[in-house]
């Protein structure tokens, strides 16, 4: 070996040149490391881990299902206190048609003159320990909160166990004391439906995902046994009831007769028989036979809350039912879960992307162990399960019952109710005119009647049927009950007459047409019994601008004045109108 050769051997074992070696060799290794993991794919690594996660909503879960159930909620309540602050006054007020601090101390008599344990159970309402000395601007106040809080948690979708109780409390103190003007079926629904929704959020915190306070399973499913009872119940009422759902007739009628029409019923009324068959046969299917989808796992439980919602949005094109539709359609949104509800959320980031983390870390095995307070959240959730269980055994025998009742409550909190609808259908269509005149003689042939417009009853052939839902006019709601009934059956009617005497703004504003505005009050008003029906389209009649064709049917109050109704006022405790001067 040549002196040349060892001095390169030397020069290569030398520290630095292993040195170099050794950087070299690592270089090396993360190169094919690098290439490795390019040409198998991420599978090691914080990075690879990231990649790994789903970028769609799993099954299962209900966090974007607690956001639109309590938007929903929110929304009718902020109807039903809209309603409430726009007609409560003229209705309960303290000028109103029957006043509630007339009834609230009836009540307090019944019950031995006390306001105690024994009144609010009989009357649930915190009227009771406001002033009474302004009842208007309790009843004022009371809706404005309600209308407050709940557009809160509309707009932001957030909610907590505190607001939705109070939601809740407000609206029962009115419910409770609203007498024969809230007496319909949809109020204890809202406030069923109102008591669930308590317990979908958490105690204090406002968030939209609350991490630890998951939807409970017991609440969903609660909802979800709502929407069966309210469509078997609606369903079972017809069967037992009218013999036209036997026959499959009752969608003959239905659209010309309902209580207040809008312009859609007025062309769905016209159509072919056999479409009406198909209706009124979907009907049944739809109410008795879809709600057990419920119980046959996620898909067709999906599939009944599709049906239902579409049935109810078909309801709600078709007539002005007040918010009823609309209330039904909440605990149907019951049967889908985060999944299924995910389009309705955007994707880049918020409530969609916070659920996403939160299914990818209990994918992980990261769910954080349940608090003190997540444990007893679900004691309290099992708790409620139990209560509306034991709740529910007296619907249930009234559902099964061949004398079922519908649209009631068997305990005062309404926290279960039993629900129906249209259980009969009327055939034709009766309509009261409240007429006035300024003639001396009300028998003189020369007399001239003038008409009163309501806001949306049918009245004036003329108009046009009104598109109001979700938003509802009590008292025109209950005009198609008085004109099916007597006068002697609804004194308010005759209250009514009395304040139009005496040009009342109070109920006035109920109307939507006073012929004697800005003129001296009619000196007789009196009650036109007539017979109501649609107008064929494309007719002369339609032609001329009619959607009503009416026949008169007789009186239904004789002319009455002011000084002749005085006795029958006082008798009933109702303040007699005050008399125009030139008449006292």
């Amino acid at each position: 070996m040549t002196v040349k050769s060892v001095n390169m051997a030397a020069a290569s074992d030398s520290p630095k040149s292993s040195v170099r070696r050794r950087y070299v060799d690592s270089r090396t290794a993360e190169t094919a490391s690098a290439k490795s993991s390019k040409d198998n794919g991420p599978d090691t690594g914080r990075d690879s881990e990231k990649d790994k996660r789903p970028v769609s909503l799993q099954t299962g879960t209900y966090w974007l299902t607690r956001i639109v159930l309590l938007r929903s909620v929110a929304f009718i309540y902020f109807v039903a206190f809209s309603v409430a602050y726009n007609q409560n006054k003229q209705l309960i007020g303290e000028h109103g048609l029957m006043p509630c601090k007339s009834y609230l101390n009836s009540v307090k008599r019944y019950v031995g003159g006390k306001i105690g344990l024994a009144a609010l159970a009989y009357t649930p309402s915190i009227l009771w320990f406001l002033d009474w000395s302004d009842m208007n601007a309790n009843l004022d106040g009371i809706a404005l909160v309600g209308m407050a809080l709940s557009g809160f948690v509309l707009v932001t979708g957030m909610a907590n166990m505190v607001i939705m109780v109070m939601l809740w409390v407000l609206y029962h103190s009115l419910v409770n004391v609203g007498q024969l003007w809230y007496s319909f079926g949809w109020e204890s629904q809202l406030l069923e439906t109102g008591f669930l929704a308590i317990f979908l959020c958490p105690v204090w915190t406002l968030s939209q995902v609350p991490r630890h306070c998951p939807p409970s399973p017991i609440c969903i499913w609660l909802f979800r046994w709502l929407i069966v009872r309210i469509m078997l119940g609606a369903g079972l009422i017809k069967i037992r009831g009218d013999k036209c759902w036997r026959d499959l007739t009752c969608m003959d009628y239905h659209y010309e007769t309902q209580p207040v029409p809008n312009p859609m019923s007025y062309y769905m009324h016209r159509s072919p028989l056999w479409f009406h068959r198909f209706e009124t046969l979907s009907n049944h299917v739809i109410e008795l036979i879809v709600p057990f989808f419920t119980f046959l796992g996620r898909r067709m439980c999906m599939v009944n809350g599709v049906i239902q919602i579409l049935f109810q949005v078909v309801l709600i094109v078709s007539g002005n039912l007040s918010f009823l539709n609309w209330l039904t359609i909440v605990p149907s949104l019951a049967c889908f879960d985060d999944a299924s509800l995910g389009f309705l959320f955007c994707s880049g980031g918020g409530a969609k992307k916070v659920v996403l983390d939160i299914q990818n870390e209990d994918a992980a095995g990261r769910t954080p162990k349940p608090t003190k307070g997540m444990l007893i959240r679900r004691a309290v959730n099992i708790s409620l399960g139990i209560l509306i269980s034991y709740l529910s055994v007296p619907v249930v025998m009234n559902l099964l019952s061949s004398r079922q009742m519908m649209n009631t409550s068997f305990e005062p909190l309404r926290i279960v109710n039993t629900y129906g609808a249209f259980g009969s259908i009327t055939k034709e269509r009766t309509e009261v005119i409240f007429q006035g005149t300024l003639s001396q003689d009300p028998k003189d042939p020369e007399a001239v009647w003038e008409e009163y417009q309501f806001l949306c009853k049918p009245g004036d052939v003329n108009r046009r049927p009104c598109l109001i839902s979700p938003y509802h006019y009590r008292l025109d709601w209950l005009m198609w009950f008085a004109a099916f009934q007597t006068y002697e059956q609804n004194e308010w009617v005759i209250h009514i007459a009395g304040r139009l005497l005496s040009n009342d703004s109070t109920i006035l504003s109920l109307l939507d047409h006073n012929p004697f505005k800005g003129r001296d009050p009619p000196r007789w008003v009196r009650g036109e019994h007539f017979k109501y029906k649609f107008s064929q389209p494309g007719s002369a009649s339609a032609a001329q601008g009619k959607w009503w064709l009416r026949k008169r049917i007789g009186p239904y109050f004789p002319p009455l004045e002011l000084e002749g109704l005085r006795g029958y006022f006082q008798s009933r405790n109702w303040p007699h109108p005050h008399i125009p001067a030139n008449r006292s």
